[in-house]
């Protein structure tokens, strides 16, 4: 059937046609490796499948962290009948025609109210039950028709749905479906956990390795876990793979080494999407380290960002943006950097443009830190919004023409230079907000010296700051 397969036909598929990673699958809970927040005696998932109490749920985690091993279980021990799809090649012909045998398995021409108590008793665990779990991988894919679709057999419980992601279901889920399940959020593997697993591969002679006689020295065993970053299915497919392309020795022993882990790997696989959480979650964590002026920290999610392939200029905008906001007048230079490093990456390019950028991160985060510009406008703005448009002072107002003159245009106004200190004192705001004070000072850096000078001229002009 297109776009749904079953356990029952994996396994009828020749073990050694399927990849390590599916034929090392965990076959109970006491086999699964991780996750134990979710599924070790007594937390409450693990709860409810014992007890055949099985709600719609969104499991939301990195690759390889077992989301379809936990779905398959699920329905394994609650003895449901289990149908998988995968949103990257199903359609909505698809979901209703698994929506239709959900329905059929309840028994044809089941009245309404007896299908309803069915539908809502409890699966028997271990015994055949007439509810159907389905599982919909990347569930992130299906667009928002799609997800229409399943939600009223959700409702009604027709098929218990796991969709599994590795998107934010905040945003890739519609509202009344995600009301719908319990989002449940699994963990990147540790890499003790990693271990765990592919020194069970090796030593696994029914559907690991241990029938190859495979030695992983120490040395490799580290580079693999490091570079699987936590990823399951990558770590057992990449040492399937270094297995396979060592040769026995005279001992019939494959002793698999660190060049070899490292030419199947490649390169090591950042987990991180341009248009996805680890965007967003990278991209926080490298603002919030030049504003904390922590160039360490700046300096390894940059690098992260760039090893990752990120724009650079988006990395600069967001730089330009904080040289702005958070250095500010502590050290005006540093707009100035921030320009000249956006202009230095648009005309080196990469992976030459590191250079600047590298520096710009480290200037940014030494420098002194002041919010006053970012602060005094939103206090301005907020004046603006809740006042509107007040009248502006006729004395600053343009008279380009007799008749404006004649209305009192311009009159009153004090030329600045023509007073001592080029400084006249004379208020510019509306008459209502005469008093009001924005911008406030901070004693960092380069606006120390200047701030005093402007406290010295206003002192006794102007009232407390809007804030107080």
């Amino acid at each position: 059937m297109k776009g749904s397969r079953s356990p029952a036909a994996a396994q009828r598929r020749p073990r050694d046609a399927q990849p390590l990673a599916a034929r090392m699958r965990p076959r109970s809970f006491e086999e699964f490796v991780g996750q134990e927040h979710l599924i070790a005696p007594g937390r409450v998932l693990r709860t409810a499948v014992e007890a055949g109490r099985l709600p719609s749920m969104i499991f939301w985690g990195p690759p390889g962290t077992g989301k379809t091993t936990l779905a398959r279980l699920i329905a394994q021990v609650s003895g449901a009948h289990f149908s998988e799809l995968s949103a990257v090649a199903a359609g909505v012909a698809d979901v209703r025609r698994i929506i239709e045998e959900a329905q059929a398995r309840f028994g044809p021409g089941t009245p309404a109210p007896q299908l309803a108590l069915q539908i809502a008793a409890p699966a028997t665990p271990g015994a055949g039950s007439p509810r159907t779990v389905l599982l919909i991988d990347e569930i992130h894919r299906f667009n928002k028709a799609q997800q229409d679709v399943i939600l009223p057999s959700v409702e009604d419980g027709t098929i218990i749905l796991i969709g599994a992601t590795t998107e934010n279901p905040s945003f890739e889920v519609i509202a009344p479906l995600l009301s719908r399940c319990r989002v449940y959020t699994l963990n990147p593997l540790t890499p003790e956990l990693l271990r765990t697993i592919v020194e069970r591969a090796l030593a696994d002679k029914e559907r690991g390795l241990g029938g190859l006689r495979v030695t992983l020295e120490p040395e490799a065993l580290d580079g693999l876990l490091r570079m699987a970053d936590g990823d399951a299915r990558v770590a057992l497919n990449a040492l399937e793979l270094a297995a396979e392309t060592t040769a026995p020795d005279a001992q019939g022993q494959r002793r698999i080494e660190l060049p070899t882990v490292e030419g199947v790997m490649q390169r090591r696989s950042l987990l991180y999407d341009r248009a996805g959480d680890q965007h967003y979650d990278t991209i926080s964590a490298f603002i919030k380290s030049l504003r904390g002026s922590d160039p360490d920290a700046a300096l390894y999610y940059l690098a992260r960002m760039i090893e990752a392939g990120e724009d650079p200029l988006f990395i600069v905008r967001r730089m330009i943006i904080l040289a702005a906001e958070d250095v500010g007048l502590a050290d005006p230079q540093a707009l100035t950097v921030a320009t000249a490093c956006q202009q230095a990456v648009h005309f080196v390019g990469m992976p030459e443009g590191f250079l600047p950028l590298a520096e710009c991160v480290v200037y940014l985060a030494t420098a002194p830190k002041s919010n006053s510009a970012y602060a005094a406008y939103q206090r301005a703005a907020a004046d603006v919004k809740a006042r509107g448009p007040l009248p502006i002072p006729l004395h600053v107002r343009n008279a380009p023409t007799p008749l404006m003159r004649e209305l009192g245009y311009g009159q009153g106004y004090q030329y600045d230079h023509g007073s001592p200190e080029h400084f006249a004192g004379q208020s510019h705001l509306p008459e209502a907000i005469a008093d009001h004070v924005y911008y406030e000072p901070s004693e960092e850096g380069a606006e120390a010296a200047r701030g005093e000078l402007h406290k010295r001229r206003w002192a006794g002009k102007k009232g407390k700051s809007k804030d107080s």
